[in-house]
C-alpha cells in the first residue's frame, strides 16, 4: 500500500541507518538488484497531534546525512502486511530518505549561526 507522506506530517530519525542483517544467518541483506538494503528508524508525527510513532524503513541505498535527530523527507513510502506462523506486521519500505529542507525553506535554519548574531544588524 502507498503512503501519502504529505499527509504524515513531522519525520525524523530517530535511529540512524544500519545494514538490515537477516537475524538467523548473520548476512546482510541484499535487495533483487544486489543493494545492501539500509534501516532508518523514523518518527512519525501527524499534524495536529501530540503522539509519535516510530516504525522501522527499509531502502535500497544507504541514506547519507541522515543521522540522529535530523528531519527527513521518505520517498514513495510503502506498507506492506506480513504473517510468518503466529507473528504479523506491518513492514514499511522506501526508495529514499533524505534530510529534509528547514521549515520554511531558510537555508542554514537548522545550523548554529556562524558570527553575528542571527536577525542582528549588518
Amino acid at each position: 500500500m502507498p503512503i501519502d507522506v504529505g499527509r504524515l506530517g513531522t519525520c525524523m530519525c530517530v535511529v540512524p541507518p544500519e545494514p538490515r542483517v537477516n537475524p538467523e544467518t548473520g548476512e546482510v541483506r541484499k535487495d533483487r538488484d544486489g543493494n545492501t538494503v539500509y534501516v532508518v528508524g523514523v518518527a512519525v508525527r501527524q499534524k495536529d497531534r501530540r503522539r509519535a510513532d516510530v516504525i522501522e524503513v527499509s531502502v535500497p541505498v544507504e541514506p547519507r546525512g541522515v543521522s540522529e535527530g535530523v528531519p527527513v523527507q521518505v520517498a514513495d513510502l510503502m506498507a506492506t502486511a506480513w504473517e510468518i506462523g503466529d507473528r504479523h506486521g506491518i513492514a514499511f519500505r522506501a526508495s529514499g530518505i533524505t534530510p529534509a529542507g528547514p521549515p520554511g525553506g531558510a537555508a542554514g535554519a537548522q545550523m548554529p549561526a556562524r558570527g553575528k548574531a542571527a536577525g542582528g544588524e549588518s
